[in-house]
């Protein structure tokens, strides 16, 4: 029996105005998604309201937000949508994207819509959980020099997320990446730290390196702009010679893998059920 039923995946991600490095990075992940799904219809939503009015106001680039795409989906008779958002970590902007499916699946909007997780989001070390942290550090190493000291730049945040920076550098650590070090624009560690680590270490050189999916506005102006406070003027002060690697995770092709196996993860359910609770659910 053949299922006619129509099929679609929401590729959201925060988003960007760099037009650059969006063909890199989202353009790029939204192809191989396409490739590989080629039974779906795949659309685009962006998490971020400023950048959606930006691409609107300065280029008539019109972006859906989440809610509005999957409306469209409805409105065009989608009964099977896979969300899945093209976060790093399982922070705010994931929150908003599992509350908005949320929404459609009380509503009863599909037959079926289901969320894909982050990049990060399980550290498996048995045979049924899956270690998403080592299959991110086995797709970093693509870009990280050998022998070199590494600095990655992460967005950071008030969330309880933020631990999940932490647990990436204890498993860069067990994995004898002890040059790699991980800091932070909004959160826990902050540049502050990564220098004194840095200085410990008596380490001369670094690399800096977005640990974003985009080398966009953080990437250009936080990481390695002219201004003082800059990571790459704040390490140069110090007397840190540097250098810098302005490349999206998104340009990866191993980071682009990642999304395309957590889509399929979500096509068969596999891990719906590992982290959850039904108690209190009435």
């Amino acid at each position: 029996m053949i299922n006619n039923s129509k099929k679609g995946i929401l590729v959201v991600s925060f988003g960007t105005s760099y037009e650059n490095t969006r063909k890199l990075t989202i353009d790029q992940i939204e192809k191989r998604i396409k490739e590989e799904f080629q039974e779906y219809e795949v659309r685009r939503a962006f998490t971020s309201y400023g950048v959606i009015k930006k691409l609107k106001d300065k280029y008539g680039i019109f972006i859906d937000k989440p809610q509005e795409a999957l409306n469209k989906l409805k409105e065009e008779g989608f009964e099977e949508v896979i969300v899945q958002p093209l976060h790093i970590i399982p922070g705010e902007e994931y929150d908003f994207v599992k509350n908005v499916v949320e929404a459609f699946k009380k509503e009863q909007t599909f037959k079926r819509i289901s969320l894909g997780r982050p990049a990060l989001f399980f550290k498996g070390d048995e045979e049924k959980i899956p270690d998403d942290y080592s299959i991110f550090i086995e797709a970093l190493k693509e870009q990280i020099p050998q022998n070199e000291a590494v600095v990655l730049m992460g967005h950071g945040s008030n969330h309880p997320s933020n631990a999940v920076y932490s647990c990436l550098q204890c498993v860069l650590e067990d994995k004898g990446l002890n040059d790699v070090l991980i800091g932070t624009i909004e959160g826990y560690p902050s540049l502050d730290h990564v220098a004194n680590k840095l200085k410990m270490k008596n380490i001369q050189k670094v690399t800096l390196m977005p640990l974003l999916l985009v080398a966009g506005d953080h990437a250009i102006n936080d990481m390695s702009g002219e201004e003082e406070d800059s990571w790459r003027s704040i390490l140069l002060k110090e007397g840190f010679e540097v250098d810098i690697f302005m490349h999206g995770l998104g340009e990866n092709s191993k980071i682009q893998n990642i999304y395309v196996n957590h889509i399929k993860d979500a096509v068969t359910s596999r891990y719906g059920s590992i982290g959850t609770t039904k108690k209190g659910v009435i």
